[in-house]
């Protein structure tokens, strides 16, 4: 029997966790557990941080950057993604929102003190070049959404806007879209209760010209939130994330 992947077990995840070949400084829950709308049948898709042992980084044989497993359990499929801290300290140096995203998560399966500091850096990355990461993950959604009709993507492309926008404005990582209707279209909340029962679920409601125009007005407010916005043009956190990473390396 397939169990109601909308209610997760995090003491079952935490086990898979200590599955890693490497120790892991975080996992979290990503996809639409975390952006508030997930189905019956949703994925489960798991993110973290694992740390290689110095000597397989300065030898000739080095450890994965990046582990990615994929595997069924109750009937529904769990992707776990980790990155090596190098690399993910990389990436929130970058105008990458969906890897501040996962390390700001409120659904926390795993948690360390370096998780922590990891927490306390991400606001000395957030830039006004997440817009654009925003901007370009809403484009793609849409354009699936085009092709497919189905709620997932349609659902995808109003909460990236969304929060690019709350982002823009406030400075404050927000990915769950159930925070984030405050002036946004009024059916959203009914094509969240569609989409839970069924992970591709196609679009019952407002008329695709309806959608366009909602979308567009996200995108011209995401432009204007951007142009407004105070947040810096660089990242600050590289010292406080080099000075992490070695110390992180050195440790194990």
């Amino acid at each position: 029997m397939t169990r109601d992947m909308r209610t997760l077990d995090y003491a079952e995840l935490r086990e898979i966790m200590g599955e890693q070949p490497y120790p892991l400084l975080f996992a979290t829950v990503s996809g639409a557990h975390l952006y508030g709308f997930p189905s019956r049948d949703s994925d489960v898709d798991l993110r973290g941080v694992h740390v290689l042992p110095a000597a397989e980084v300065v030898g000739l044989r080095t450890g994965p950057e990046t582990l990615d497993r994929t595997w069924f359990e109750n009937g529904a499929e769990v992707d776990l993604v980790t990155h090596d801290l190098a690399k993910f300290a990389r990436l929130m140096l970058r105008r990458n929102g969906y890897v501040l995203e996962q390390v700001l998560s409120p659904l926390v399966v795993l948690s360390t003190p370096e998780h922590e500091e990891l927490v306390a850096l991400a606001a000395g990355c957030i830039t006004k070049w997440h817009a654009h990461h925003y901007r370009g993950f809403a484009k793609t959604q849409w354009e699936f959404f085009g092709r497919t009709g189905e709620l997932k993507p349609l659902l995808y492309t109003f909460r990236v806007l969304l929060t690019g926008i709350h982002l823009m404005r406030t400075g404050v990582v927000q990915a769950d879209l159930r925070e984030l209707l405050d002036g946004a279209p009024a059916y959203l909340p009914d094509l969240m209760a569609a989409k839970a029962e069924a992970e591709h679920g196609v679009l019952v409601g407002p008329s695709v010209e309806r959608l366009t125009a909602d979308v567009d007005a996200l995108q011209a407010g995401l432009d204007e939130a951007e142009a407004a916005s105070r947040l810096p043009e660089s990242a600050a956190a590289e010292a406080g994330l080099h000075e992490l990473l070695v110390r992180a390396r050195l440790s194990r």
